[in-house]
């Protein structure tokens, strides 16, 4: 079970749009990644690392550990995520692919190249759309303190489904409290920031979760693993191993990092 975050990535990472795999100018080359850590403002609680830069996360994260080795968020931001994906999972009667990106968008606040980054946090265009398409259909309500699109919890008197709130991904991401890059292709001599979705951003994290699990892990136990699945994946007709990547993705994030 705690590869299954892993092996969603690696999938997601090969079938991203050609679009996305434009060579694009990296954090590292605008200096983004030793950046301090700036409060994302909106919805989402300040950062008590504010001004340092990003470390290793507190074990006590509840969700989005897949950054722990680096990250500016903490328990203050991962409880409500998670809170968040257990209200769309109840009250929003949500679909697994829509749980499962909802947790991945619910998520941005702790990737390190986002809390470097004036905020809120800027989310792919595609991203969005991917979303869109997944959940709406699940039921959504105005949070009444943040004023943002929320889904349907057990005391929400007015909840509708996402359709009804938006038509597109851009909006949902915007009502939710993002904001949204149109455009997932940055060119090589801009110096534009990138966007929480890109391939960029979920190589990083497939290499984030490699490098730990050296850490405590054989290798050789990780490569029969891994050589099984991926013997188990080019078996599968190209549209179920899409189906399959986005349906066993973000859920076991949380139990990657003991």
């Amino acid at each position: 079970m705690e590869y299954a975050f892993l092996l969603f990535l690696i999938l997601f990472h090969i079938f991203l749009p050609h679009s996305s795999e434009r060579r694009v100018c990296s954090d590292q080359e605008t200096g983004k990644p030793n950046g301090a850590c700036v409060s994302q403002g909106g919805r989402f609680p300040p950062f008590k690392s504010e001004g340092n830069p990003p470390k290793r996360g507190p074990k006590d994260l509840t969700l989005c550990r897949v950054f722990r080795k680096k990250t500016c968020c903490d328990v203050t931001h991962t409880h409500p995520a998670l809170l968040s994906v257990r209200k769309l999972a109840s009250g929003g009667e949500a679909s697994q692919e829509c749980l499962h990106l909802w947790e991945l968008l619910e998520c941005a606040i702790c990737d390190p190249r986002v809390g470097t980054q004036p905020g809120p946090p800027l989310i792919c265009a595609s991203l969005c759309e991917r979303i869109y398409d997944a959940c709406s259909n699940a039921y959504f309500s105005m949070d009444v303190k943040t004023q943002v699109l929320a889904p349907c919890g057990v005391n929400d008197f007015v909840c509708g489904r996402a359709a009804e709130w938006v038509s597109n991904g851009t909006d949902l991401c915007l009502a939710a409290g993002f904001r949204v890059k149109s455009s997932d292709i940055v060119h090589v001599a801009s110096e534009e920031t990138l966007c929480y979705g890109d391939k960029a951003s979920l190589g990083s994290v497939v290499d984030s979760w490699k490098a730990s699990q050296f850490e405590s892990t054989k290798k050789g136990e990780n490569s029969v693993i891994l050589d099984d699945f991926q013997q188990w994946a080019r078996d599968m007709p190209f549209n179920e191993r899409v189906s399959w990547a986005i349906g066993g993705m973000v859920l076991t994030a949380g139990l990657v990092f003991i």
